[in-house]
């Protein structure tokens, strides 16, 4: 085996030690992928229970946003397909969890189109995790993702049942301004740290395949490190039509397994949960599994189609992993 690959595996799991950016970026130029892909799995055994969380999403509002961002669907700033929702009712969330709970999804995230909600869509949000809460108490655990929020808009997600709260960087700080321009990338950290002020968890990740560089994949994963988040979803883009993106290169399933090896040297206790485009991988990005990451979001994402619970529970199982009620 490489010396250094060993030795840096060794010190990850033995003597805590944290993966520097040099280190970060020679594990991605490790010449046999195997190692590396092996190497990962043993640190996700030593240093995570073998339990997966499968979580899944609720397109709670849709379309016209008002920001830039060049990888999406839901902007009114493209031209694509992409259709147009008012804010969920109560009564479909909480049918929608119901099924959730059929077919052993832990949690539940509601995910609304926007720079941010505010005002009456706010409100209505919260009368969802309220009537959510109120049904089901604690057989669900409930997540948000509804933009750039303040900490007093934190408190109120958390005083409403909600345990933890999604909001990606996507990128590393240096690349950001190449997919998004209406607001910054230290607008999505304050987000983050006000809902880390206010109490919640944190679920945050980014997209790969945007055209960034091995480097800005690791700056993402160092800021994560550094925000100490719980839950790191990776996506891989997926090209659509009439985004500034829908032609851009499609990252090879290689390198997103190396990506998602790198990320769990980085982070050898998160959870690192396989997001949208997984499905690029082949076989339902089973070897994603194998290679670093320990969870996953099943069901259909906000503008793409994924796996079905009971393909994804199967796999998982079939893997070895317990499943996390």
């Amino acid at each position: 085996m490489n010396n250094f690959l060993h030795e840096l595996e060794n010190a990850v799991i033995n003597e805590n030690h944290k993966v520097t950016k040099e280190e970060a970026i020679q594990l991605y130029e490790t010449e046999q992928a195997s190692e590396l892909f092996g190497a990962a799995d043993r640190i996700r055994k030593s240093c995570c229970t073998n339990s997966s969380s499968v979580c899944s999403i609720i397109n709670a509002k849709m379309g016209k946003c008002g920001e830039n961002c060049k990888y999406c669907a839901q902007s009114a700033h493209w031209k694509t397909s992409c259709q147009t929702t008012s804010i969920i009712q109560p009564q479909e969330s909480i049918k929608f969890c119901e099924r959730a709970l059929e077919n052993h999804v832990s949690r539940i995230s509601l995910v609304t189109s926007g720079r941010g909600l505010s005002g009456k869509d706010f409100e209505a949000a919260i009368e969802n995790f309220k009537a959510i809460k109120e049904k089901l108490k604690d057989k669900i655990k409930l997540c948000a993702s509804l933009g750039i929020l303040s900490f007093e808009q934190m408190q109120e997600l958390r005083l409403a049942g909600v345990e933890r709260y999604h909001h990606n960087i996507e990128t590393g700080k240096n690349y950001f301004a190449n997919i998004c321009t209406t607001h910054s990338y230290n607008d999505r950290i304050q987000t983050i740290l006000n809902a880390k002020k206010a109490g919640l968890e944190i679920c945050s990740g980014g997209i790969i395949g945007l055209g960034e560089s091995r480097e800005d994949r690791i700056d993402l994963a160092l800021e994560l490190r550094r925000l100490e988040v719980q839950s790191v979803p990776i996506n891989i883009l997926t090209p659509i039509k009439g985004t500034p993106l829908e032609n851009a290169e499609k990252i090879s399933q290689k390198e997103a397994l190396r990506t998602i090896s790198v990320f769990r040297f980085i982070m050898p206790s998160q959870t690192i949960r396989c997001a949208a485009g997984r499905k690029s991988l082949g076989n339902n990005g089973e070897d994603a599994f194998l290679t670093g990451a320990n969870a996953l979001i099943s069901g259909d994402f906000l503008t793409t189609p994924g796996s079905t619970n009971d393909e994804d529970i199967s796999m998982l199982k079939k893997l070895g992993y317990r499943i996390e009620n």
